[in-house]
């Protein structure tokens, strides 16, 4: 009788060896490997003999048999009846305790081993949860041998979800000026302010969600993480409910959402010019000044500034939107910034800078820094001279002049971060000197110490000094992990588009990311945008 193929063969190139039981002793076959497959090792033959007792055989002539591996069969031992081996199977849990595995070892002349039985290997091994019935009953009829099968899968936990804040007002409020049959901006009706009353409902706390925690193959209990609930983004002049769940507002006035927070900003009006009667003004809600603003003077609001007449060579600052109503002639000293929008009809000879949209009928000779959008629109949408630095996108009827007008454009990455990116990099210039002073000072200190001990005085100044060192080094990592960030986000963003509904004069430079294209002809109704590493030219609605 045949005891059967070598059932630990991995490849099938691989030589193998059979051993059978006949009417006139025990025979070895060995068959030899075929082109790059492995030959029987004389151990693994031994090891089976040695495995069904087989008496009689002598272990050099079963060396000698497996080195020729001539595929003839070879007497090795007398007669004798051969040993029934049952299939026997091995359980294997993963170190996490997430999985158990069932490794079956293949019958030798005798049974597969029954499903009942692979039930009670996992439970006698403590597997009591997860396990795969249908796995098992398919193993038990179509057995698998010398593989790990993965007999039970735990159920994992499933963290909650976190709260939330369900705000009641829009927290990011678009502006929409009126632009009426000729063209021009009515800057009159602009629904800039969403206003509350006071006991208003501003947010909502939405609760967090619980976790479902999980179980191992082993049955024990796996905590699942809970939601972390919500921080109501509390600000200025509002307040929360008894219960916590509910933002409101504790005066009448407008709303704001700066720095994650909701504010209720009152209104500082002031009814003529700012001049030497006024001063400089400084205030935490919003401004509405009726008059001009004088050159020389200082506007700053902690929410919007809306100037009726004329702005000068003033510098207004506003934490919410500037709103000039008529316009600015800044004669190189104007200077407006804004976290918000800037709204105009016409901006000359400024400095300005918004972290979101910029709106005007003309801006001339001017210097502009915006975050997201600039749209010069209206009767003339005018964009002439000067530098423009834009986050996204420009739009505007005219770009440079008939005269050349030289007009130097940038579009596709944030002003602000780009300053930022900078100021990053000089802090950590500076830090990185006063970094290796501290070092000095403790080297030195260090061999003092070594030799002496060192005074209050001296220790105390080694002492601040280790402080120093573990100071920059933290805030050194900190920089340059944040100067990664926002080099990912710049090279994002390296995307920006620039539309003119009329056109483009020469004179103009526009950079779009890392590309520039020099305008050397008129261009009419186009777009420009990037395309890999060149400046293309396309239709308007590109």
């Amino acid at each position: 009788m045949s005891e059967g193929l070598n059932d630990l063969k991995k490849n099938i190139n691989d030589g193998f060896f059979e051993i059978n039981f006949l009417k006139d002793g025990v025979y070895l076959t060995v068959h030899p490997p075929f082109g790059k497959g492995k030959m029987v090792e004389s151990r693994e033959v031994i090891e089976r003999l040695n495995r069904k007792k087989i008496n009689g055989f002598k272990k050099d002539f079963v060396e000698l048999i497996v080195v020729n591996a001539t595929k003839i069969p070879v007497k090795i031992a007398d007669k004798q009846e051969e040993l029934k081996i049952n299939a026997v199977a091995t359980v294997m849990i993963s170190p996490d305790k997430m999985k158990a595995f069932l490794t079956i070892n293949s019958p030798e002349g005798g049974r597969m081993i029954s499903m009942n039985e692979m039930i009670g290997l996992l439970n006698n091994n403590g597997v009591i949860c997860g396990t795969n019935r249908t796995t098992l009953e398919t193993l038990a009829k179509y057995p698998i041998y010398n593989e790990m099968i993965c007999i039970a899968e735990s159920t994992p936990p499933v963290n909650g979800a976190n709260g939330s804040v369900d705000f009641h007002f829009e927290i990011d409020r678009q502006y929409k000026p009126t632009i009426l049959g000729d063209g021009s901006i009515d800057f009159r009706d602009m629904n800039l302010i969403e206003s509350a009353k006071k006991g208003q409902v501003l947010a909502t706390l939405v609760l967090p969600f619980p976790g479902i925690p999980g179980k191992t193959v082993l049955g024990t209990n796996i905590p699942a993480l809970s939601g972390k609930p919500a921080v109501m983004p509390k600000g200025k002049n509002v307040e929360i409910s008894a219960d916590g769940q509910f933002l409101i507002a504790s005066i009448d006035g407008q709303i704001g959402y700066i720095d994650g927070r909701v504010n209720i900003f009152s209104t500082y009006e002031v009814k003529e010019d700012v001049d030497n009667s006024t001063g400089n003004i400084s205030f935490v809600g919003n401004v509405s000044i009726r008059g001009n603003v004088l050159s020389g003077f200082m506007v700053e609001a902690g929410g919007n500034v809306e100037v009726w007449g004329v702005v000068e060579g003033a510098v207004i600052k506003a934490g919410g939107d500037i709103i000039l109503r008529t316009g600015m002639q800044g004669i190189g000293k104007g200077i407006l910034v804004s976290k918000g929008d800037i709204i105009a009809k016409y901006i000359e000879h400024s400095n300005i800078s918004a972290e979101n949209n910029i709106k005007a009928e003309a801006i001339m000779h001017s210097n502009v820094k915006c975050g997201n959008k600039l749209e010069l629109s209206g009767k003339k949408g005018l964009l002439i001279g000067g530098t423009c630095k834009v986050g996204k996108e420009i739009v505007a009827k005219v770009i440079g002049s008939y005269m050349a007008t030289v007009t130097d454009i940038e579009v596709g990455m944030d002003p602000a971060l780009r300053e930022k990116y900078k100021a990053l990099k000089d802090e950590i210039i500076l830090m990185e000197s006063d970094l290796r002073k501290a070092e000095q000072a403790i080297f030195i200190f260090r061999k003092l110490e070594a030799t002496s001990t060192l005074s209050p005085e001296k220790q105390a100044i080694m002492t601040k000094s280790l402080r120093t060192k573990l100071y920059y080094t933290s805030r050194i990592n900190e920089c340059r992990e944040e100067m990664l960030q926002i080099e990912t986000k710049l090279q994002q963003e390296a995307y920006g588009k620039v539309r003119a509904t009329d056109y483009i004069y020469p004179g103009t430079k526009v950079a779009i990311g890392s590309s520039t294209i020099y305008i050397r002809e008129n261009l009419q109704y186009c777009t420009l945008y990037r395309d890999g590493a060149d400046v293309r030219v396309g239709p308007i609605d590109k």
